[in-house]
């Protein structure tokens, strides 16, 4: 199990390192100059000038890059160009809204999933598995910003019973509290998880088919196992791997594709943090953030690997 997590480790150490040399040489790449945009187009060579020494843009690119790393490596983010703030106070307080929004949108789309697969898996070509199949397939048709409209509509306007948008904060200083915050996420959780739950439902099917028609799963029957006691016992267990797969996918584009759906709900998260650092041109912000999403996507890819070994020991063997 060692050898296992250690060469897991140092996979995704090397992705990252690669990733955050991809991140910034694209940034960089770029056209304009922030300085030129934050003093505008009547800005003298001198006010330029003095800008971009203040910002580091004169510098090598490696030098910056190394100064860069090192700075994430010791703690230490640089300023924000537009709110002239660290960056990571900024990702703290944001992520405040983006990981719980995240996390909520994935246990529903698991707890959703699973039963729904299960189920049309246990009852394959009769009314039950068309029936799931069928809205399912109108689940990765619906496109999640329009039916966050949907839900407005109906919860928010003519309903009333949450707020159409906004987040009042986590805590009663800020004027809201857990109850409020979880009401202000509720509809977008809803939102994210419709196409998610959907895809989930659809693998989870296949996946628990693919299994039942294994020897194992006959033998058990014929000691004596009843077929739900075989199915959620037995066939579940040995098809979440592929589920997990999709599971560790969709959970990092949770994280990272929230952004459309923060524009609607007007959420402070990281996806309306990275849409404002764009307008605003803030290459700083967007590099820290992009950096940060691709981190918890290998954090995520990682764990479902762990979690491969936990289910499924042969792996560890296998990749010694």
């Amino acid at each position: 199990m060692g050898l296992f997590l250690l060469k897991r480790f140092l996979t995704f150490a090397a992705t990252l390192v690669v990733a955050s040399m991809v991140v910034f040489a694209v940034l960089e790449m770029l056209p304009g100059d922030a300085a030129q945009i934050i003093l505008g187009e009547s800005a003298t060579p001198e006010a330029l000038a003095t800008l971009q020494a203040k910002l580091g843009l004169d510098r090598p690119y490696a030098e910056r890059y190394a100064e860069w790393i090192g700075g994430l490596l010791q703690g230490r983010t640089a300023m924000s160009i537009s709110y002239d703030t660290p960056t990571g106070e900024l990702i703290r307080e944001r992520l405040a809204v983006t990981l719980p929004l995240a996390a909520m949108s994935m246990l529903l789309t698991v707890a959703v999933a699973l039963v729904l697969g299960v189920y049309a898996a246990s009852r394959h070509n009769r009314l039950g598995d068309v029936g799931v199949m069928a809205a399912s397939q109108l689940g990765i048709a619906i496109p999640s910003f329009w039916f966050a409209i949907l839900l407005i509509l109906l919860f928010a306007v003519k309903l009333q019973w949450v707020s159409a948008g906004g987040f009042p904060g986590w805590t009663e200083d800020d004027g809201g509290g857990l109850w409020e915050g979880f009401k202000a996420l509720l509809l977008p959780a809803i939102a994210l998880a419709v196409v998610q739950a959907s895809v989930l439902a659809r693998w989870t099917r296949s996946a628990v088919l693919e299994v039942m028609r294994e020897d194992f799963v006959r033998t058990a029957r014929a000691k004596g196992l009843t077929r739900r006691q075989a199915l959620w016992g037995h066939v579940l267990r040995n098809a979440m791997i592929p589920v997990l797969t999709i599971m560790g996918l969709q959970f990092a584009f949770l994280i990272s594709g929230t952004v459309v759906v923060e524009q609607v709900f007007v959420l402070p998260g990281v996806g309306r943090l990275v849409f404002q650092a764009i307008a605003n041109r803030d290459l700083v912000v967007v590099r820290d953030v992009v950096l940060l999403l691709v981190a918890m996507v290998v954090i995520v890819n990682f764990v479902v690997d762990v979690l491969y070994a936990v289910i499924d020991p042969r792996l560890q063997s296998s990749d010694a």
